[in-house]
Order: structure tokens, then sequence, then C-alpha cells
């Protein structure tokens, strides 16, 4: 996959691993699209990012926003060839309390796995039009080893990742390559409530996916995604207790 000359759609991507991946990809010669709830916020985002950005208010749960947002990229972006789905819900919170969980993993399943789906499915016309084009979805090391402290977050991301290998699949014979990032814990206000103060910087997934394009490397393992993955196969009660380790 070319890592220059892109059109590129990042939902979530006024702050955190949308802002990097928006960073890393605008200095590489891409143009830039970033979408996200918060206007101010996409304000300020825009006016960091520089003039190779666009920013476009947008809530990718709600169908009547997917919709419009489809049918402006159609008409203004019509080279669009990468759709990075990044925005996503996570609730900190205990299975065994009082905590509507129900409720929160409704959500999290609409914001982080079937938005997902309807969006792509949206775009995947324009996207075949293209001469090359790619579809990345941000999952997580939650999709292989379940954190008690995010569970339907993890659930939602297990989902994500088994979607992603079937669009691969199906999309084989196509331009359009499916890239999966799967990130460990990452340094963002989006994940204060589990530690991220500890995470890697979330710079290190933009630069790892850009060489992950370069090499058409669909599973990105970044930092130390990589460890738990390959532990989770040769023995999983370990690398869940690593996931829940309380130290």
């Amino acid at each position: 996959m070319k890592t220059t000359d892109n059109t590129v759609l990042i939902t979530g991507g006024s702050a955190g691993i949308g802002l990097a991946l928006a960073e890393r990809f605008i200095a590489e010669g891409n143009h830039v699209i970033i979408t996200g709830r918060d206007q101010n916020r996409l304000n300020e985002a825009a006016a960091q990012l520089g003039n190779k950005v666009t920013a476009i208010a947008f809530d990718v749960s709600k169908p009547e926003d997917v919709t419009a947002l489809v049918a402006r990229l159609t008409a203004e972006f019509p080279n669009l060839n990468v759709l990075i789905n990044n925005a996503g819900q996570a609730y900190y919170y205990k299975l065994d309390e009082n905590a509507d969980a129900f409720a929160k993993a409704e959500h999290e399943m609409l914001v982080n796995y079937l938005s997902v789906i309807r969006l792509t499915e949206k775009l995947l016309p324009l996207l075949k039009q293209q001469p090359e084009a790619a579809v990345v979805n941000v999952s997580s090391i939650a999709a292989f080893v379940p954190n008690a402290g995010i569970p339907t977050y993890s659930a939602s991301k297990a989902a994500l990742h088994s979607y992603s290998q079937s669009l691969r699949l199906l999309l084989e014979d196509t331009q359009v390559k499916v890239f999966e990032l799967m990130p460990p814990l990452v340094n963002t206000s989006f994940s204060k409530d589990i530690g991220g103060e500890n995470g890697i910087a979330p710079s290190v997934l933009a630069d790892d996916l850009l060489a992950a394009f370069a090499s058409d490397t669909y599973q990105i393992h970044t930092g130390n995604t990589a460890l738990i993955y390959e532990l989770s196969k040769s023995d999983p009660a370990a690398a869940f207790a690593a996931m829940n380790s309380r130290g």
C-alpha cells in the first residue's frame, strides 16, 4: 500500500491515536479528513494540523450522520482511498456490580463494532473505484486477551477482529486491503481510567501503521501486543493473568 498521495478519512481524529495518525499521514504528503463529535476539539486539531486537513463534525453512531458524510465524501473527495475506523468508546467498570452493564455494552458495541460495519459498507463502493485502497480497523490487544476492567470493550474489539479477518478474505481479489492496528495500552485521555499514563505514545502506533502500509503487513501488533498475542497462543492463562495484573 502506498504511503503518500492518499486521501485518508480518520474517524475520531481530533485527539489521541486519531490525531497522531493524522499528523503522521500529513507528514507523509497525504490529505487527511478527520471527524469527531466535538466541533471545538476538531477546530483545535485542524489548527494544529495545517492546511492538509479537512475537519468534519460527525457522530459515527448516528445513521443520518453516516449518510450525510458518505454523500459529502463522494461529492468532495472522489479520490478517497483510505478509511481508518478509529472512533471508539470504553467504559471502565466491574461486571459484578450494579454498573448498568447492558447499556454500556450496547453503546460500546454500537460505536466500536456495528458503526464500523455500517460506515465501511457505505464507503466500499467509493474505495473500490480507486487504483489502490485500504480499510484500517483499530482494534486492541484486548481482542485476544480480555481486560476484566473493560469487559465489554474487550468483547467489542474481539468482534471487530473477527470482522476484520472476514472482510480481508472477502476483499482479497479487489484493490482494497484490510489492515488491523492492534494497540496495547496507549497514553491518551481515552485510556486515563485504566492507567494510560503508563502506555506507549500514540505516535508509535502511527509509525507502525505507515511501516505496515509500506510492507503490506495486515495485522499490526504494536508495542507489547505481539508478546501478549504470542503468549495467548502458548499459555492462555498466563496471558490472561498478565492482562489483568494488579501489580
